[in-house]
């Protein structure tokens, strides 16, 4: 057993509230004991949401474990739809609750409920939270879903989005504005603001857009052989790909793939004089399958950055990952274990990280600058503002998010440099203010006392005049730099880095 602050997913029960939770009209029953019920704190804390997830938890207690916790899982069924009335039902129990074996599924189907109550499974120690929610979605689309003719207009539906999604809301929004201006109208979008009614129209729908194969792979798939519906196989994240999404809903369609652009641009930004101060800028990559491939695209073609690693922590989109990592010529890195993920990044040593939550965390530790690309994410990622990820606002929307960072880390090493500036120093007080520059009164450092240490074998300590002489040069390779002088300095023999140390390292590896 491995313990840790942090995980990537959660387990599969959080998957399929996810599901739930992002439609209307369903509702959740979950064989769960005390302690697993806090998932559910998950949506109104971190998503904001107006209300809580449609989930009921049996939450059974120790000592129920010696009666009927079958019953207590038929009592709770009951109840939950005396009292919501839901359309549909979905059953299903926690990672703990598995382990008793009660069948919630086969229970639930000896009911008699008078609505349709569809069994998940959720094995909750092989899999995650993204099978979980790819599972669940595909079970709803399997039980109510069902071929009929088409609509008269082209329509398409839109799979995938769910709770608690990085951006799925606008996502939905962008990518249904877009197909409306090439004549596409969406017939449903699912699960995220679906009811079970409107799956059972899934059918009347010409082809299927995938939004996040996370989630929604399973049910596209599936509606591929039992509708005969073709669904698109490009995301829309980044110009070019939103460009090449269009094109192949043209070839499914029939339809022209021109549309206005006239919002767009990030390509301009891109390639203005300002910006060419990020070409070149080394980037590592790493999230959830789908956003990082995305973005890797983005960041090499579109921006100019140099790709230095990537990889994702959902396993079942491995391959995928595999082969963009061998288009950029680097090693992918597939994990769910984020101190291995740390450990890549400080190795790669780059001038930007595009992660998720736990990367921001790591980002901070290292001082390195990050911009948050993919789920797992933080309230601060679900804005009150429209901010997509996809179609051309999509476009420009990251790259301001990604080059933010950037510019406020060369802002904050300015102001580090010039610290010691009569103007700038912390005494003078702020220009705003009405301050005056005055004169920085130097306090007389105390006589450095030489202690002697001994360094563990192979090891190397900075002094401070090396650290503060370190501080001075730019953020984006100050980790190269200090690397670079510990190898010089190990490969020398000395244990004591100084600053001549650090300029003869310099002038070693300028040669």
């Amino acid at each position: 057993m491995k313990l840790t602050l942090w995980t990537y997913e959660g387990p599969t029960h959080v998957g399929a509230m996810r599901v739930a939770t992002g439609m209307k009209g369903l509702h959740l029953v979950l064989h769960a004991p005390q302690g697993d019920t806090y998932a559910d704190l998950l949506f109104t804390m971190i998503e904001r949401r107006d209300h809580r997830p449609p989930v009921t938890f049996t939450t059974f207690r120790a000592s129920d474990l010696g009666a009927d916790t079958a019953g207590l899982f038929k009592t709770a069924t009951q109840e939950a739809h005396a009292r919501f009335q839901p359309q549909a039902m979905i059953v299903g129990a926690s990672c703990t609750a598995e382990l008793i074996q009660d069948d919630p599924g086969g229970l639930a189907g000896t009911m008699g409920l008078p609505c349709p109550a569809i069994p998940l499974d959720l094995p909750s120690y092989s899999r995650k939270e993204n099978f979980g929610a790819d599972e669940t979605f595909h079970a709803l689309v399997r039980a109510l879903a069902k071929p009929m003719a088409r609509a008269e207009g082209v329509t398409c539906n839109l799979l995938g989005a769910t709770g608690l999604g990085f951006r799925h809301r606008d996502d939905v929004a962008e990518i249904t504005g877009l197909l409306a201006k090439m004549g596409i109208a969406v017939n449903v979008c699912a699960p995220l603001g679906a009811t079970p009614d409107d799956l059972t129209r899934l059918g009347q729908a010409h082809f299927n857009v995938l939004l996040y194969p996370e989630t929604g792979e399973g049910a596209a798939r599936y509606l591929e052989r039992a509708c005969g519906q073709p669904f698109t196989k490009t995301v829309p994240i980044g110009v070019g790909a939103t460009r090449d999404f269009l094109r192949e809903v043209a070839t499914i369609t029939g339809l022209s793939a021109k549309v206005d652009e006239a919002g767009l641009r990030q390509p301009w930004w891109s390639a203005s004089v300002d910006s060419t101060y990020l070409t070149g800028k080394r980037v590592f990559l790493f999230g959830d399958a789908t956003h990082v491939i995305a973005a890797a695209r983005i960041a090499a073609e579109e921006i100019g950055f140099t790709v230095v690693g990537m990889g994702c922590y959902n396993r079942e989109q491995a391959r995928p990952l595999r082969a963009a990592a061998a288009k950029h010529g680097v090693e992918p890195l597939i994990t769910d274990d984020y101190l291995e993920v740390e450990a890549a990044i400080a190795a790669a040593a780059p001038e930007l990280i595009l992660g998720t939550q736990m990367e921001r965390h790591i980002a901070k530790r290292l001082g390195i600058p990050c911009a948050v690309i993919s789920a797992p994410v933080h309230v601060q990622d679900f804005p009150a503002r429209y901010s997509p990820q996809m179609g051309f606002e999509g476009a420009n929307v990251i790259f301001d998010t990604w080059v933010h960072p950037l510019v406020m880390g060369l802002e904050e090493h300015l102001l580090t440099m010039f610290r010691e500036d009569f103007e700038f120093h912390d005494a003078a007080g702020a220009s705003h203010h009405g301050g005056k520059a005055v004169a920085r009164v130097e306090e007389p450092e105390p006589e450095a006392v030489a202690i002697p240490v001994v360094a563990p074998s192979g090891e190397v300590r900075w002094l401070p005049d090396a650290e503060r002489e370190l501080k001075k040069i730019p953020f984006f390779v100050r980790g190269v730099a200090r690397r670079n002088t510990e190898r010089f300095a190990a490969g020398k023999g000395i244990s004591d880095i100084t600053v001549d140390t650090l300029y003869e390292a310099k002038a070693h590896y300028a040669r």
